[in-house]
């Protein structure tokens, strides 16, 4: 089976602890585009914090962000296709985090809009290079629908917040998680396989030709999906679990190891 396209979620897998590609990583992948492979990032991230790393490998691809409720291309801007969640959806939800009191991110357009910038907002700004927009009390209702809403809560309330949503917007929402207090809420239907797959339709490529490489929550179903689906040496046991392959960690780059070995003449036999 020949793989033609690789889908690598960002955080935790394609960038090391420092969010860099690493110099091996980069030349992984622009061996795999100089060999006709397609790569995709694939990643919970906002597109213009993803967007800056794509131009920088030359990627002239969708990428597949927010989870998959945004796919737009690299260079183009070209928007393939969106998938937002339901007004009366995101204003119940914010309804409910205000509430219980839970620190919440609302991602509009390119915008992340808080409430007011504290410890979690720094953070997440440090993570992803993006500044967040504070409006006080009028992040609790919205005109627009979002592409998804981030909750963030403390470790050891975290399986509990998760199962309550669950819970209390079954068939509402899915709920998933990028890492371990980032509870991440988008329409149902919405999640990281779906896009890659409708990605890889576009050029012809079928489930399984793909190799999606990830590490948490939120890249379970499409490592469980694809050809090949990969988990790095710090991924979560539930991604392992569910994972063809485990390669070394983000820092040791798993990555470039796992696209160096589908390169090899062997395995395009």
């Amino acid at each position: 089976m020949e793989i033609k396209l690789i889908a690598s979620d960002m955080d935790d897998t394609l960038l090391n602890k420092d969010c860099q590609i690493s110099p091996r990583n980069e030349a992984a992948i622009r061996k795999a585009l100089d060999a006709g492979k397609i790569f995709l990032i694939a990643t919970g991230r906002m597109y213009v914090s993803v967007r800056p790393y794509a131009q920088k490998l030359g990627l002239d691809v969708p990428l597949v962000t927010y989870n998959g409720a945004l796919v737009k291309g690299s260079l183009s801007g070209k928007v393939y296709y969106e998938h937002k969640m339901k007004l009366p959806t995101a204003n119940e939800v914010l309804a409910y985090c205000r509430e219980k009191g839970y620190y919440l991110q609302l991602y509009v357009g390119d915008s992340i809009l808080i409430k007011q910038e504290n410890d979690c907002s720094r953070m997440y700004t440090k993570i992803s290079g993006i500044q967040t927009t504070a409006i006080g009390d009028a992040l609790y209702h919205t005109d627009e629908e979002p592409y998804k809403i981030l909750v963030m809560t403390k470790s050891e309330e975290f399986a509990d917040v998760w199962q309550q949503f669950k819970e209390d917007f079954a068939g509402k929402l899915d709920v998933t998680s990028s890492k371990d207090n980032f509870l991440e809420l988008m329409e149902p239907g919405v999640n990281k396989w779906e896009a890659v797959k409708s990605v890889a339709a576009s050029y012809g490529v079928q489930p399984q030709e793909i190799m999606c490489i990830g590490d948490s929550n939120n890249d379970v179903k499409m490592i469980a999906n694809a050809g090949i689906g990969v988990a790095v040496a710090n991924a979560k046991d539930s991604v392992k679990q569910n994972a063809k392959i485990i390669t070394a960690s983000n820092n040791d780059d798993g990555v470039a190891l796992v696209i160096e070995s589908i390169l090899t003449p062997q395995a395009a036999e």
